[in-house]
């Protein structure tokens, strides 16, 4: 596969510093740039699909006129969670 550059980057000599401060034991500055680029593609794409979802689920719930209250979804959500955790620590016990 062909590469390609990333434009030069132009910083303070502390961001620099910082940067090259939290490097881990074999890890290249380039690297570090690069896998930060990386990881805020994928969270900038988490985000648009993730807006793109409400959106969806706004229109469908004006179109159906089926709406849900906060507090009953926050309820549902606990019980969720609490049943997620509850086998969770089964698993751990057993």
């Amino acid at each position: 596969m062909k590469t390609a550059t990333l434009p030069s980057l132009r910083v303070e000599p502390q961001l620099r510093d910082a940067a090259q401060s939290v490097l881990q034991e074999g890890e290249t500055l380039s690297g570090f740039i690069e896998a930060s680029v990386r990881e805020t593609i994928e969270r900038r794409r988490t985000r648009a699909e993730f807006v793109a979802r409400g959106l969806a689920s706004r229109e469908e719930s004006q179109a159906s006129g089926a709406y849900f209250a906060a507090g009953d979804v926050h309820a549902e959500l606990g019980r969720m969670l609490t049943q997620a955790r509850a086998k969770v620590q089964k698993r751990v016990q057993g």
